[in-house]
């Protein structure tokens, strides 16, 4: 097994894992909050191994669910038979949904933007599939607003990146948002351990509608 693949390998074992043990100590709840208010047409970037699904509530028409990781995209596909929205899982990345230019009301992300290569590129994406006055659902780690912790994540992010499938933990995600001309509806910053032996980190959690041009 080459290097890329051990790593790729490491980090799936570890979020299939870490994924039940971060939704019962209260990211489960963060996304029921979050995916209340979620209708219509959706597509969901970097679906995992489908934890948000069942959340989809009966407001939402249909789902497409992105996952570029093939053994998480099974896992993903038998969640999606059992909730009650109808949900198409399929391959795709955050850079390249494998939806039409304005056929979607709401592109909905969770725990996934610290992770992407190229954030301009997929707030850009998202733009393209929303429908005029489209909305984002967000749910991410992101930069202390503590200057201390926030330069250890900087300390620590290229170490933690080769071995968390890119993920990195000093990004003002909520910038990057309003940078990209989403409008922020509403968010909470909030403090949240996903694991017993992990200190809290910075979260945030909202909706952003698609400003217009």
């Amino acid at each position: 097994m080459v290097k890329s693949e051990w790593r790729e390998s490491f980090f799936r074992r570890g979020f299939v894992k870490l994924s039940p043990i971060m939704d019962a100590r209260g990211g489960d709840a963060h996304r029921a909050h979050l995916l209340g208010a979620v209708s219509g047409t959706v597509v969901e970037v970097g679906a995992g191994t489908g934890t948000s699904f069942r959340h989809y509530g009966a407001a939402v028409d249909s789902v497409v669910a992105v996952e570029p990781d093939a053994e998480l995209r099974a896992i993903a596909e038998t969640a999606a038979r059992s909730a009650d929205a109808t949900i198409t899982v399929t391959d795709g990345t955050a850079e390249t949904l494998p939806v039409a230019s304005g056929s979607c009301d709401w592109v909905v992300c969770s725990l996934v933007l610290c992770t992407v290569p190229d954030q301009r590129a997929a707030f850009a994406e998202f733009a393209r599939v929303l429908r005029p006055g489209g909305r984002l659902a967000f749910y991410e780690h992101v930069r202390s607003n503590h200057p201390v912790i926030a330069t250890m994540q900087d300390a620590l992010t290229p170490a933690w990146s080769a071995l968390a499938g890119g993920c990195h933990p000093n990004r003002d995600t909520l910038a990057a948002i309003t940078s990209a001309g989403f409008e922020i509806e509403s968010v909470d910053r909030f403090g949240f351990s996903p694991h017993p032996a992990a200190p809290a980190f910075a979260h945030i959690s909202g909706t952003a509608r698609l400003g217009s041009a």
